[in-house]
């Protein structure tokens, strides 16, 4: 599962949307919802949405970070006017957060504004996903630091193929006010979470008022290989990236490569300095093995992760090796030791092997001196439409050019090549 994180404002536009149909049509969720970003005219907002001049509002940035209140960066129950200077004279402007795993700085870019809800009482409600089971975490003690009150959480675990519309909740909940509309609740909120493929799904707090859950602060994470699958209860919508980490030159060329194509081409930078190098065809596979070189404790060699598949072309496949090997041939380790390049992927149904392969060796062929300085030891892993002329091919390059080059096909697993890397990177 490839979890991406989504900004607020889509995580609670799909919820509003689908909260009917889920519950009966039980219940709804407020959609007034704007999203203020660089390009938004501030001075226009109440033309389009009239309904900011007639509430008390709530403004927060929206860029996957949390504890906004400590970081002070949390407007409440201001209006429009307030709502307009405060976000103008934060837009754009660098900030560093400080949040459960360490400070982060970057830029102030998009923010989220909608109504502010008077509510009675705060609960903390969050579903999680692990390989066996989902499960729901419930806690009437919302808006604090839940670490703090974890012994408070109920959580219900549930198999993964169990039917959302038969789970037990109210027997698990804790002695709350009107405890049947909270389970009720929290049973639609469920199904909405399987059906629309969420993988974390928090609301901290969720709040409690006249008969109804309104979602104050949420955090949302999707499935996206389920992307095709969901393309339409998602709607329009954005996978943005970490706050405080913009995108390289590289990532943004890549990008545009990828915007050229019906196929797929995506780069990530972990660590510029890792030793561990993933060129990997196919986005599951380019799952399994990051998770694998991380199983096996080599998580600060990681280098990148990424993909390329749906058949790229060979110029296509060319540029992005070339790309790839630029950024990990640009310096040498300091310490004089091997970098690892994994050319990797499943037994592919379309994509022909030795079509993407004249690509990659192309670009193997131009960085021979450089790649020589670097003592890259290449591993290749590879199955599909024409392999063997691929795997012949990349045979003779490994002679052709002198680079330690290990070469196997669908008879040897996909992982297989991580394992062999990683114990040569361990002598």
């Amino acid at each position: 599962m490839a979890q991406k994180g989504i900004r607020e404002y889509d995580a609670k536009r799909m919820l509003a949307r689908a909260i009917g149909e889920a519950s009966g049509n039980r219940f709804t969720f407020d959609d007034r919802l704007v999203l203020v970003t660089p390009d938004t005219n501030l001075a226009t907002l109440e033309k389009e949405h009239p309904w900011l001049l007639k509430e008390k509002l709530v403004v927060k940035p929206d860029q996957l970070f949390g504890k906004r209140g400590k970081n002070n960066l949390l407007l409440l129950d201001a209006d429009l006017k307030a709502a307009k200077a405060w976000i103008a004279a934060r837009m754009g402007k660098e900030v560093t957060i400080e949040g459960a795993s360490g400070k982060t700085t970057g830029v102030l870019t998009h923010f989220l504004v909608e109504p502010f809800a008077p509510h009675d009482a705060e609960y903390y409600l969050a579903f999680t996903s692990s390989r066996d089971v989902d499960a729901i975490h419930f806690s009437p003690k919302g808006g604090v630091d839940i670490e703090s009150v974890w012994d408070t959480v109920v959580s219900i675990q549930i198999p993964v193929l169990a039917d959302p519309g038969k789970i037990e909740v109210l027997s698990k909940l804790p002695n709350i006010p009107e405890k049947e509309v909270v389970a009720a609740f929290i049973q639609a909120l469920y199904r909405i979470y399987v059906d629309h493929h969420f993988a974390y799904l928090e609301f901290n707090p969720i709040a409690f008022s006249q008969g109804k859950l309104i979602p104050l602060d949420t955090v949302a994470k999707l499935d996206d290989t389920a992307s095709f699958q969901c393309s339409a209860q998602w709607g329009p919508i954005e996978l943005p990236r970490p706050f405080g980490r913009p995108m390289t030159k590289e990532e943004t060329y890549v990008e545009s490569l990828d915007a050229k194509t019906g196929a797929s081409l995506k780069l990530t930078l972990l660590n510029p300095d890792g030793r561990v190098w993933l060129l990997v065809a196919g986005g599951g596979a380019s799952v399994i093995c990051a998770d694998t070189v991380v199983d096996l404790g080599f998580a600060d060699e990681l280098a990148n992760y990424g993909e390329y598949s749906g058949d790229p072309s060979t110029e296509l496949t060319y540029e992005y090796t070339k790309t790839l090997l630029d950024l990990m041939i640009r310096k040498p380790d300091p310490r004089g030791r091997p970098k690892y390049l994994l050319i990797g992927g499943g037994i592919a149904n379309f994509t022909d092997v030795a079509k993407t392969f004249t690509g990659i060796i192309q670009a193997l062929e131009e960085s021979k001196d450089r790649r020589q300085k670097n003592h890259v030891k290449i591993y290749v892993r590879r199955g599909g439409p024409n392999y063997k002329e691929g795997l012949e091919n990349m045979r003779r390059l490994g002679e052709r050019i002198g680079v330690p080059l290990e070469v196997y096909g669908p008879e040897t697993h996909m992982t297989r090549i991580v394992s062999l890397a990683l114990e040569e990177a361990r002598r």
